[in-house]
């Protein structure tokens, strides 16, 4: 009863999602012929350049240019629009069988799968303004694309497309809703191949939404239960390949999981969930196994040691559960895209850290379920506490390789800034494998040092360690403390996404992880 209190707390409930449902199709069709909204043109700086008489160099920009009589030259120039990055130029035009043309700019050159998604949602945002219901979309350059990358850059644009174009609205009053139906994919190609590229845009942008959805709902509606709940909805809709089981307090403590218990269990009303989703391919084959664990603090309050002062961040605590959402957004994805023979078990020990009379105190020791001691010098370095019996219990799944994403650390938001992770591992291999899978996603994440001198600091005098050691290197003694937790013969991965989690801007989540997450789980398939 506790539990269900919780979620009615200001008698708040989510409205229906407003996850987008757009139609990407790839299509052999001359811009001029298309019947639509807005046609939207990815430009580099190259692109936009002009001859002697004013006119521009580039085919399609010189065609649309004759079409509008000039217009669309004029406006560049008045304009000063020259292609660079996040420029964009969108006009209301006559006369023609489309509403709309927009450029949209690249900079000096497009080569990364991050440049395209941001493409797509520079495009997404002018769609919403002039809400779009159809657009096309079409590069300057597309000749000078090979044919073997034109799908990938599609598939890029079009993620970008849903990711911008999401506006979570569940709480919201008077909610509008996403107008954006249909997108036309115009010069890139087309085909079987095409059509995969798209449709897993399709696949991993649900799931990047679940995953924003999860981070962006308040505390007073997503307890740990309610994250148990929404992860028993995604295993029952893909109940082919998914499963789960939800351990509960009592179970827990049968499993002596002291460390995550500490956080927990004395300290809040609503009880701790410990939730083991497990994906097994179609057909039963496996050839590899990984874990992917999340930390998953629905709300990060500090406990005694209290977040106080404007820069707190207080107010912002309810993405503390960002590494859990990117997990399972990752799994929705997944067990759309049905990888074969590999079997992938996603681990989240979620909880709140609160304030309680009977809740952990600083220099309290708790016992991870492997036996080490750990004594409590911070009770807001909480995270690290409940991911050190996840990782335990994950490893004695069999898994080849783990890897970990939470928000941990501050002291990665000031390394980084707020739209890089930190990636910890002593594993070369690994590390080349999540890195090249976040390239292909276009996420940032950069490898940072795991400095073992760096361990005597968190040495405890009267247990086997503490929790937190001093300001300096702050990132990298979490990921030190955590590694303490993993088998030697499992390759183990810490990703810190603190900063990149969170739209500070905007104040939204950002799912981020999800897309880099499947591209590693693929390629690691058979």
């Amino acid at each position: 009863m506790a539990d269900i209190a919780r979620v009615t707390l200001g008698l708040t409930r989510p409205g229906p999602s407003n996850a987008p449902k757009i139609t990407f199709v790839a299509k052999d069709l001359d811009v001029l012929e298309w019947n639509g909204d807005l046609v939207a043109v990815g430009v580099r700086e190259k692109d936009v350049e002009k001859d002697e008489a004013g006119h521009f160099k580039n085919p399609l920009l010189y065609q649309l240019d004759e079409a509008l009589g000039g217009l669309l030259g004029e406006a560049s120039s008045e304009e000063d629009f020259s292609g660079k990055s996040a420029q964009s130029l969108v006009l209301r035009v006559s006369g023609l069988k489309f509403k709309r043309v927009g450029l949209f700019g690249l900079g000096q050159s497009a080569s990364s799968a991050a440049a395209f998604v941001g493409l797509g949602e520079a495009i997404a945002a002018a769609a919403q303004t002039s809400r779009a219901a159809s657009l096309a979309l079409a590069l300057a350059f597309s000749e000078d694309l090979s044919a073997e990358s034109k799908p990938g850059i599609a598939s890029a644009i079009a993620l970008g497309i849903v990711n911008g174009i999401f506006d979570d609205n569940r709480y919201k009053s008077n909610p509008k809703m996403t107008v954006l139906q249909f997108v036309d994919v115009l010069g890139l190609g087309f085909g079987p191949n095409m059509e995969k590229k798209l449709k897993y845009a399709e696949y991993v942008s649900s799931g990047v939404v679940f995953g924003k959805e999860l981070v962006n709902s308040p505390a007073n509606i997503l307890t740990p239960g309610q994250l148990a709940g929404e992860v028993l909805k995604i295993t029952h809709k893909y109940n082919d390949v998914l499963s789960a089981k939800i351990f509960n307090e009592e179970e827990i403590i049968e499993m002596k999981m002291g460390s995550y218990l500490g956080v927990t269990a004395a300290a809040t009303a609503n009880p701790p969930h410990f939730i083991h989703l497990c994906y097994k391919p179609l057909g039963g084959s496996v050839s590899t196994k990984l874990g992917l664990v999340g930390k998953g603090i629905t709300f990060d309050s500090g406990g005694y040691n209290l977040k106080t002062g404007a820069n707190s961040n207080i107010e912002t605590m309810k993405n503390d559960m960002g590494g859990a959402a990117a997990i399972f957004g990752a799994a929705k994805a997944i067990a759309e895209l049905k990888p074969p023979g590999v079997e992938i078990h996603f681990v989240v020990a979620a909880c709140e850290n609160m304030i309680s009379a009977t809740g952990m105190r600083p220099s309290d020791i708790v016992t991870a379920s492997n036996g080490k001691t750990i004594e409590v010098n911070n009770t807001d370095a909480e995270g690290r506490l409940c991911l050190a019996d996840a990782l335990i219990y994950t490893c004695n799944l069999g898994v080849e390789k783990i890897i970990d994403l939470a928000t941990l650390t501050g002291a990665c938001i000031t390394a980084l800034g707020p739209s890089v992770a930190g990636a910890f591992t002593p594993n070369e291999e690994l590390a080349k494998e999540v890195l090249a899978a976040a390239e292909r996603s276009g996420e940032k994440i950069w490898r940072l040092p795991m400095e073992e001198s760096y361990w005597e600091s968190m040495k405890s005098g009267v247990a086997d360690m503490i929790n937190t050691g001093p300001g300096q290197g702050g990132a990298i003694t979490a990921a030190l403390f955590l590694k303490q937790f993993v088998d030697e013969n499992v390759q183990w991965m810490h990703l810190d996404i603190a900063g990149p989690v969170w739209n500070t801007k905007k104040s939204v989540a950002t799912g981020f992880g999800v897309s880099t997450l499947v591209e590693w789980v693929l390629k690691n398939a058979c």
